[in-house]
């Protein structure tokens, strides 16, 4: 096997030991490995295999997701650049990511939770998503720093204009009457954080974001495969441990990306009439194909209410709107394709 890469990495532990690992890469005849060898001063103590495979994108996932998590736990390399992607944090960005760190650690839980409760209900109302609102994240930023202005409120990461507008009267009735001991500016927090840790902290951010990105590129692995083998939603649900909402999203990123899914849309709409599929077709020439709603009351009416609900009808909408959508794309360019 012909070694690619190789790293030292080390951390503090207890008082004053220092210990060592070696992180490695290797390849032989298209299959690539990937191991960490840890050491007890001179001796080598303990190996383990993170990967062993014929895809560099997955090798390089794993890579990156078990790296972050020993960096995490506090080694750090002999050889910057590690992650082997760019990663300066710009000084604007990293003082945010402070302000994010510091929430984390400092905020006021009982306002997080009043916070959260406005959230649910606000959303109830809207009739959106949560996120859409706040995220936690912003959430935990308010609930350190308790803003008592709209113009300390917009020292706060990720509220602008806008949303100062919308909501900063609804926020600033629940974090403006609670006692503090900060002032505004935020610019003390950078001297309150304490760097190791904030360090550490990054890293493990970069877990989660290595992780996430590992658990797509596994489940597009399971998902092409079994369309390729003629499996079925419900097969694909129970291979990937995902919901038919998440196979129908993640079919439609990989017909985005140039996969044919067209296997799984003919198994699934076998048992569709031509005249049901040319309504929902027609449906989409005339009402654009951005929003179902339009398109599924057009299809079958105003007043459709089927008792079994209207979700696989929404499923049989978005699989005809991939053939839809991929015929559509050759006349950007000034092709015209018919269906």
């Amino acid at each position: 096997m012909q070694i690619v890469f190789l790293n030292r990495l080390s951390r503090m532990s207890g008082a004053d030991q220092e210990v060592y690992a070696q992180l490695w890469i290797g390849e032989e005849e298209g299959i690539w490995r990937i191991g960490w060898r840890d050491f007890s001063g001179n001796l080598e103590t303990d190996e383990h295999i993170w990967y062993e495979g014929g895809s560099w994108n997955e090798m390089l996932c794993v890579y990156r997701h078990e790296l972050a998590v020993k960096m995490g736990d506090g080694y750090r390399p002999l050889i910057d650049g590690a992650f082997h992607e760019e990663e300066t944090l710009a000084g604007r960005n990293r003082e945010q990511l402070k302000l994010q760190y510091y929430s984390e650690h400092h905020g006021n839980q009982a306002v997080y939770e009043e916070l959260c409760a406005w959230r649910r209900g606000k959303a109830s109302s809207e009739r959106k998503a949560p996120y859409i609102l706040a995220s936690n994240r912003l959430l935990r930023m308010l609930s350190a720093y308790l803003p008592r202005t709209e113009e300390e409120l917009l020292q706060i990461p990720g509220v602008g204009e806008g949303k100062a507008a919308q909501h900063g009267s609804d926020w600033l009735g629940i974090t403006a009457g609670i006692p503090r001991e900060h002032s505004y500016p935020l610019g003390w927090v950078h001297e309150a954080v304490e760097e190791e840790g904030f360090s550490s902290w990054l890293y493990k951010q970069k877990e989660i974001k290595y992780k996430k990105q590992l658990e797509r590129l596994r489940l597009r692995r399971i998902l092409l495969q079994g369309i390729e083998n003629g499996l079925g939603m419900e097969q694909l649900q129970a291979a990937g441990g995902i919901s038919r909402r998440e196979v129908l999203e993640a079919v439609e990123e990989l017909e985005k990306e140039g996969y044919s899914v067209e296997k799984l849309i003919e198994n699934e709409l076998k048992e569709v009439s031509a005249e049901e599929q040319s309504r929902i077709w027609t449906a989409y020439e005339l009402m654009g194909d951005t929003f179902l709603k339009p398109a599924l009351y057009k299809a079958y009416g105003e007043d459709f209410s089927p008792a079994e609900g209207l979700d696989l009808y929404y499923e049989r909408l978005r699989l005809i709107r991939i053939r839809f959508r991929r015929t559509r794309e050759p006349q950007v360019m000034g092709e015209a394709v018919s269906y």
